[in-house]
Formats: C-alpha cells, structure tokens, sequence
C-alpha cells in the first residue's frame, strides 16, 4: 500500500460572504473564497504582498459558521485539495482545484463554540502546560 498525505492548513481573509445551497441528495453545500498574503522582498528592496484565492468547500456545516462565514473576516481552514470537472451550460468542460474543508475555526474574535477566542487560547495554553508536564515525566 503507498502511503501519500494531502492537507491544507489555511489562515487567511473571506473575499465574499459564504454561498450556501443543498444538493439534490439533501446535503448542505457551503462555499467560499480565501486569500492568503505572502510578503517578500523585491529586487529593489522594498517588500511585496502576493495574494492568492482559494476555493473552498464544506459539506454539512453547521449554521453557526455559516453565519460567521461573511466577507473579510479572518479564518482557519483545514483541509484537502481536490480536483473535479465538470461541464457548463454551453457544454463546455470545465476543472476547478478547491480546498474541502474539513476543519473551520472563525479568527476575529467571534465565538467558537461558546468560547471566545481568547478563552480558546487560554484553554490551549492549559493543555500545552498539561501537555509539557507529561512528557517531563516520561522516563526516556
């Protein structure tokens, strides 16, 4: 069996506020569009922003994040690449490469299951402090 791993970790902005429909099959569709910025210096010197669009996916969300879901808002999205195609009204095939999500956390301080992100923080802080204590006592 070969092994092979496709994960996407994203951090980054909406570009629009999440499209939600359902299927034939009755299974919620969500989508939206991410963009990340990678800064770097030019020839020149001077630093430039690269920005790059990500479709992204996600099936059977619940109703709490589509409404955290609305344009410019900062988000975490984890996730796979996948390619599919597809053929338009005019008969043409087209191919578009999305990110399915499979892990969604909202950034901007919103609520995330009932906690807001600070309490979240602090609560990953107790678990990484928890976490340090068992491996100070492991014998090796």
């Amino acid at each position: 069996m070969a092994f092979s791993l496709n994960k996407v970790m994203l951090i980054g902005n909406l570009g629009q506020d999440s499209e939600h429909r359902f299927t034939a099959n009755d299974i919620s569709v969500t989508n939206f569009s991410v963009a990340t910025t990678r800064s770097y210096k030019g020839k020149d010197g001077s630093w430039v922003n690269e920005t790059t669009w990500h479709n992204v996916v996600a099936y059977n969300l619940s109703d709490f994040y589509k409404e955290k879901l609305k344009k410019g808002k900062k988000v975490y999205v984890e996730g796979r690449i996948s390619k599919r195609d597809y053929t338009d009204k005019e008969n043409i095939k087209r191919y578009i490469t999305e990110i399915v999500a499979e892990n969604i956390i909202p950034l901007d301080g919103s609520e995330s299951n009932g906690k807001t992100s600070d309490e979240v923080k602090s609560t990953n802080d107790v678990i990484d402090n928890q976490n340090k204590e068992a491996v100070d006592d492991l014998p090796f």
